[in-house]
This record gives C-alpha cells, structure tokens and sequence, in this order.
C-alpha cells in the first residue's frame, strides 16, 4: 500500500446488533461464539479483499480493515465504497483506518489498539504491466510494507497470517495442472517476484520461530463478484485483466476487446486461463483461516477450479450471460504470455475441505449482475 498513511476510524464494529435478514441473524449469532477474534485485514478496500471482509462477517470474525486506497474506490466518509456496501448488506459496521504499510508508526498504533488473533495480508501493488514499468516501486511498496507488518506481528505477539500469493510464483509451467510442488522462483514480471520474495520472507520467519503459522495462497484468476451485485471489482483505468475487459465491452464503456494471439496450442488458438469465482476465493480464506488456528506450520495451497477456459471460451460465456454481443479483434501476441495455465487444486480439498463450487455460468452472471448494476463501477450504482 502506498498512499498518505493518515489514520482515519470510520466506525466501530457492533456485534449481536438486529440484522435485516436470517442470513444476517445467522452471521450475528456465529460471531457472539468468537467475540476474540479479530482480525486484521490490509489492503480490505480491493476486490478479493473486500469479498473476504464479506465472508469472515459470516463465519464470526471479526475484521478490523486497513487501505491506503491504491486499489480501493473512495466512498462517503472517506470508507472504501465497497465497505459501506457491505455495511449495508449485512446491516453491520466495519471498523476502518486509512493507512498505509509504509506508515511503520501508524502500523504500531493499530496494533496497540486492537489484539488481533492473525493477519490476512491483500495489500499491494498487482498490476504485472506496470510493475516491469515500475520495479522499484513495486519492490518498495510490496516488499517494505510487508517486512514492516511481519516485524510489527512479531513485536505484538500475532503469530498467524494469511497471505495473498499467485500462480504467477509459477513462472512459465513445467507441468500441467501445477501442483503446489511445481518449481517457483522463475518469476516472468517484477510483480511476480515480489509474490515470490514475500513466500520466502514468510517461509524463513516461520522456519526461524517455531510459533509461527501461515497460510500461503496462490491464487489463480479470480472473477465474478457477490451474488447482490453490490460489489465487484471495479479497475481504475483501463482494466489489466481479460473479465473486467470483456463485462465493460459488454456494458458498452469499451469498443472492443483485443485477443492477444490466437495462435497457441490450445483448443481454438487462445490463451487457456483457470478462472475462480471471487467468492470460493474468499471462502478459501476462511478455511485457511481455521487451518492456523490448528497450530499448522507454514502451508502453501493452490486456489483453482482445474479447469482452463481459452479467451474465446470466457467471451462466449459472457455473451450468454449478458444477452449481449462482444465485439472482439485479433492482435499479435504479448511477450512473456504462456499458452496454458490452471491449478490442480487437490491439496486444498484434501487438507483445507475446500474447493470451489462455482462454474463458469455463475462466475458470469454475477460478473454481469455486478456491471449492470454498476456501469461505471462503485461511481455509479444505476444501470442503463
């Protein structure tokens, strides 16, 4: 995170208050049973961020939020939008600072504010283009920030993260599906390093003190938003991913979509990609989260379905949930893209109980109950 480092609380987070609905009494009920358990969540403003602020609510938890709003839209109150949204949904307050990870001070106030039963680390810099662009930066932004959090956990007795990792640890595969033994370190991007490095840092602190427990997640292409189509992910700028690109194409905020080579060993010519709802991504988060509190050492699992889909496969699926034409235009290929990707995800199931349950129609839909709702992201809450 990289921003201001000013503390702002925009408000308390109020348990056993009068929930609108039975989901919601349900999700009161569990968090009276884990009163203790707060957690801290940077970077909790972004897309898959905010998905699992979402979901440790209704599994009892309770997050305490911080962002510097590099990735996070602004909403009232100077409170990422998508939290409010998530106040709203749940009727329930959600306690946020304003801060960023190079702020070591205002790091240490949080941590003498509040006893955190663990991290879940989101924070950073993630967009591959610019970190070849930037790469100190990002080294600086991914690399410090996370230094000075696990210095900060250690001097505060919290022992217990949750990191969000990548496939992209992979580099170019050896081997398909990757399995959690696949070689990492042959990282093709500057972003892909600091994944990489961080894995390590988190991997030595471990080896070096024995009380430590972590869970690294190597995410494969979360997509899709919440079922209420109130939050989503909603890119600044020009979207650096294929979904994004393709819903605002199909919302009419972009002419066309541009396929990058069509040329590969794959089905039809396109890039084949893993693709995850974002809400079996969160749910994933959940689950390592009960994983620490079983005292596990240091664990590394992949999030995935198994199954790639080619681009032209993810148009054709968003056409059909949309109901919409999604003009799209051959271009040459980028440098460093692979043809083939997906996870073989079998290690989270056996160990965590986790696996996804969404296929590529509810990914979709969602995606486009998100972006008609919201054509120009968390800006605007009308559709067309």
């Amino acid at each position: 995170m990289n921003g201001s480092g000013k503390i702002r609380t925009s408000v308390a987070v109020l348990v056993g208050r009068t929930h609108r609905n039975p989901a919601a009494n349900q999700c009161a009920t569990v968090q009276e049973e884990h009163m203790a358990l707060k957690v801290l969540v940077t970077g909790g403003g972004g897309y898959v961020g905010s998905h699992c602020v979402l979901e440790l609510i209704q599994a009892g938890f309770r997050p305490v939020v911080i962002d510097n709003f590099s990735n996070a839209v602004r909403g009232e109150g100077d409170v990422p939008e998508s939290l409010r949204r998530i106040e709203n949904i749940l009727n329930i307050s959600i306690e946020f600072h304003q801060l960023d990870l190079l702020d070591r001070p205002g790091l240490e106030r949080i941590f003498q504010m509040h006893k955190f039963s663990a991290v879940m680390h989101f924070a950073g810099l993630k967009a591959v283009g610019e970190s070849v662009e930037q790469p100190l930066r990002y080294y600086r932004v991914n690399l410090t920030g996370t230094i000075n959090l696990l210095e900060v956990m250690q001097e505060h007795g919290v022992h217990s993260i949750v990191f969000s990792s990548s496939a992209t640890v992979y580099g170019e595969p050896q081997h398909l599906p990757i399995d959690e033994a696949h070689p990492v370190g042959g990282c093709t991007n500057p972003y892909g390093k600091t994944k990489y490095f961080i894995e390590e840092m988190i991997q030595d602190q471990c080896r070096s003190q024995r009380d430590w427990n972590a869970v690294l997640l190597r995410y494969f292409n979360p997509i899709g938003a919440h079922s209420s189509g109130e939050i989503g992910e909603d890119p600044q700028g020009i979207p650096n991913n294929l979904m994004p690109y393709v819903s605002q194409v199909a919302i009419g905020r972009r002419e066309h979509l541009r396929v990058f080579g069509n040329d590969y060993d794959t089905p039809d010519g396109t890039g084949v990609r893993d693709y995850i709802h974002v809400v079996d991504l969160a749910k994933g988060h959940i689950a390592a989260f009960r994983k620490l509190q079983g005292n596990c050492g240091c664990k590394v699992y992949n999030l995935g379905t198994g199954t790639g889909y080619s681009v032209l496969q993810m148009v054709k699926a968003m056409e059909k949930a949309s109901g919409r034409e999604i003009r799209y235009q051959i271009a040459p290929r980028r440098s460093g893209d692979i043809a083939s990707c997906y996870a073989d995800p079998h290690l989270a199931e056996t160990e965590l109980g986790w696996r996804a349950e969404f296929g590529l129609d509810r990914m979709c839909e969602d995606l486009w109950r998100w972006q008609s709702k919201n054509p120009s992201g968390f800006s605007h809450t009308t559709g067309p």
